[in-house]
């Protein structure tokens, strides 16, 4: 019996074994049928599996060639200079290739950059800002980005959950710090973090890879996968009632969701709340010194070491396809560039296969499927210039790298059906970033910079944003006093944006989408962005999908870089 079908029967009765009362729920069922078409299908227009093992790469940069001056057809064409375009690059640069990444931005990096978006001496991230997976990405390991000049820093606990009761559950990488700050439910998070600390190699290799991704999985044993297949079949109400007895427990995995679009009660949406917490407490939820910009510029000097360059100000407005071929793009000003083996695209999958094909079309059915892609909610992000410290009344809040604020799982409920909606939160769920707790260069000495977002629905239904950008942002200021009295007196310039700011700045965050699409079971997996196209290959030979709309999504890991990147060299290396 193949491997993949002893996998998904194996994952069935593991969860009948647990008594998951989801089993019966339509959600699990679903979970287990993708599962068994995802094995079953996989192979469709892609090589065999281990395409990592056939692909020798230097093992530490400086060894690969280094080309003097790119070649006028460089080998491979990387559109877009996000994290996953930047980390494909570095690894077809470190196996020899020549690469061209083409920015369509004046300055590369995508949504992690860092400005001064208050006062000057303000250093605020523009958009992602802590980064679990920073010092755990089997992805960005072998890249050795410290090596590159960046530096972690680290706050005394990474994640924060208080209410205005004054309960607050939180998350360190000292173990003992984080059972302490669960009371009560300490034990059940020992047990937790133990067995995540025992198995977070083989997890992120699994969960990172390409999918299937059997090998890996497989790897977890017996114990392992039944406990991955218990969260995987759980809401994040679920598991959480099932695991915790305290609602300052409770809210923690839940809250943790709602860094994308999965609400407490969606069907198999445990599992990406429990991801966040687990890394918490390993890699923690660290930030780069100088700001979030700092990854870029590792990754840069590592594509440059490599003898890759990276142009900005260069639109790509077509990707040329002759017989089935991708083999040229042409940008905005009219130059056209040739790829002599690949071109990989770090954009939205629908603006790939809607906006940029010259000289084909992709089947029909891909068309229809783009057409209703399902992204997740759009994100109200705001920035802040303090005199001071936030005021916290918990005091571990004011110890923490990351704050959530959400009251309890009705208050988390509440929220997502009000976005679901199209309304405007009444009372926001919010994800609060103290960067300068970690990095004093931040901002000037004795003061900081504060960073926070919402979800919020793309377009309100009320018709536009016009005239809601600073009723919303006091009703953000309103929730973080409930938590600290006195904030507002604290704050000295502010900076606002809405969803369509967030995709003015970037094109890719389609109405404040941040990660790439829904993070809803329906959209992952074989679906992510369609099947039977998941493993980073397109219908047209030379062209791959490099950005976070293909698997694993979201996150600052660079895995689907990487990926892409490994598959085109499978293919045309």
């Amino acid at each position: 019996m193949p491997a993949g079908r002893v996998f998904c029967i194996f994952l069935y009765r593991a969860a009948v074994i647990k008594g998951s009362p989801l089993l019966a729920s339509a959600g699990a069922a679903h979970f287990i049928k993708y599962s068994c078409i995802f094995n079953y299908f996989y192979r469709i227009s892609t090589p065999s599996p281990g395409i990592a093992t056939k692909i020798t790469l230097p093992s530490a940069f400086g060894e690969g060639p280094r080309h003097a001056k790119s070649p006028a057809v460089p080998d491979a064409v990387v559109i877009g200079s996000g994290p996953n375009g930047l980390c494909a690059a570095a690894y077809l640069a470190r196996a020899g290739l020549s690469v061209t990444v083409l920015e369509a931005s004046a300055t590369p990096g995508g949504a992690v950059q860092s400005k001064e978006l208050t006062l000057a001496g303000f250093t605020h991230d523009i958009g992602a800002a802590f980064f679990p997976f920073g010092q755990t990405s089997p992805a960005l390991l072998p890249l050795e980005l410290t090596g590159a000049g960046l530096v972690w820093k680290h706050a005394p606990m990474d994640s924060a959950h208080p209410a205005p009761d004054g309960t607050c559950a939180a998350i360190a990488r000292d173990l003992e710090a984080s059972v302490q700050a669960f009371g009560e439910d300490g034990d059940a998070w020992r047990k937790i973090a133990l067995w995540h600390r025992n198995t977070r190699d083989r997890l992120l290799n699994a969960l990172l890879s390409t999918p299937p991704a059997i090998g890996p999985m497989l790897r977890l044993g017996i114990g392992g996968l039944i406990r991955l297949a218990r969260v995987a079949l759980s809401s994040g109400r679920g598991y959480s009632q099932s695991m915790f007895r305290t609602e300052a427990a409770r809210r923690v995995i839940p809250g943790l969701a709602l860094h994308t679009d999965i609400g407490p009660d969606d069907s198999c949406g445990a599992v990406v709340g429990f991801m966040l917490a687990v890394l918490a407490s390993s890699g923690g939820f660290a930030v780069p010194e100088g700001g979030a910009g700092s990854i870029t510029k590792a990754l840069l000097r590592r594509i440059d070491e490599g003898g890759g360059r990276v142009v900005c100000g260069a639109r790509v407005a077509k990707i040329l396809v002759r017989n089935g071929r991708a083999v040229a793009v042409r940008t905005e000003s009219g130059d056209e560039i040739q790829a002599s083996r690949a071109i990989l695209a770090d954009v939205g999958a629908p603006a790939l296969y809607l906006r940029l094909l010259e000289g084909a079309r992709p089947p029909g059915r891909i068309e229809r499927a783009m057409r209703r892609f399902r992204h997740g909610f759009g994100t109200f992000k705001m920035d802040w210039a303090l005199d001071g410290p936030v005021p916290w009344s918990n005091e571990i809040a004011a110890r923490s790298a990351v704050i959530h604020a959400g009251d309890s799982l009705d208050d988390l409920s509440a929220f997502t059906r009000e976005v679901r909606s199209g309304a405007l939160p009444s009372h926001p769920y919010l994800v609060i970033g103290q960067q300068s707790l970690a990095d004093p260069t931040r901002a000037p000495l004795g003061r900081h910079t504060l960073w926070a977002y919402s979800r919020v629905p793309s377009i309100p239904r009320e018709g536009s944003w016009e005239g809601r950008r600073d009723e919303f942002a006091d009703r953000i200021e309103a929730r973080i006093e409930e938590l600290a009295p006195g904030f507002r007196k604290r704050i000295l310039a502010r900076a606002i944006f809405a969803p369509p700011d967030l995709e003015r700045m970037n094109e890719n965050l389609v109405g404040g989408d941040l990660g790439g699409g829904s993070a809803d079971i329906r959209n992952q997996l074989i679906f992510r962005p369609v099947f039977p196209y998941f493993r980073y290959r397109t219908p047209f030979r030379g062209l791959y999908l490099a950005s976070s709309y293909a698997h694993p999504g979201a996150g600052v890991h660079g895995a689907c870089g990487r990926n892409a990147a490994l598959a085109a060299l499978a293919d045309e290396g």
